[in-house]
């Protein structure tokens, strides 16, 4: 079953003067990693994920210099508040099989969304100890799994990529990001790195 899966990242002596660089440095991160590190879209939620959002902006294709990092963060956090959360949506490739007409299954590399949110220290009543000062929303982990598709040993190297793709994010992040710790999580609590191991033991 497909679970939601999150990096929490804590930072030292942390303050909500530090969010805003603190984001820069994590979404600068995707770059590293051969992912984008240009931001999507952006919204800034007040008091909690239940309100309506205080800003919203989708960047197009026409505005690629000002969804740069510094720029779409700095826009977005204009107005900093203890009580607000600041979310950035960025585009990663991930290898994805095209299932049908009973063939072997045809990979591609698609695009899927990920979330960068910084919270602020009283946003949903002190969230970020449970979540993170930043958490990134990796989505559901079915492109680290595929666990409805019959993996051969090409298949099995296109979802090693995926996983080396998360691995690698999340070294970037250690090593570049000055954080004190940092926690893997699946919604349902289960390891990724155990389902992982049980999926691969059953390759065909």
């Amino acid at each position: 079953m497909a679970d939601q899966l999150y990096l929490s990242l804590w930072f030292p002596n942390f303050r909500v003067a530090g969010l805003a660089p603190a984001l820069v440095s994590v979404i600068r991160q995707f770059g590293r990693v051969g992912g984008s590190s240009r931001v999507a879209a952006a919204t800034v939620y007040p008091i909690s994920r239940t309100e309506a959002p205080t800003y919203q902006r989708i960047y197009s294709e026409n505005e690629m210099e000002e969804a740069i990092p510094e720029l779409a963060v700095a826009a977005a956090t204009e107005s900093l508040h203890d009580d607000f959360a600041y979310e950035f949506d960025l585009i990663w490739d991930l290898w994805t099989p095209e299932v049908g007409g009973g063939l072997d299954p045809i990979w591609r590399k698609e695009p899927s969304r990920v979330s960068v949110i910084g919270f602020g220290p009283e946003f949903d009543d002190g969230a970020y100890e449970q979540n993170g000062h930043i958490r990134v929303d990796f989505g559901i982990d079915t492109p680290f799994l595929h666990e409805d598709v019959d993996l051969d040993l090409p298949a099995v190297s296109r979802v090693k990529e995926n996983v080396q793709l998360l691995v690698d994010f999340t070294n970037a992040v250690q090593e570049h990001c000055g954080i004190s710790s940092r926690l893997l999580w699946s919604e349902s609590g289960e390891s990724l790195a155990q389902k992982l191991v049980e999926r691969l033991q059953r390759v065909n």
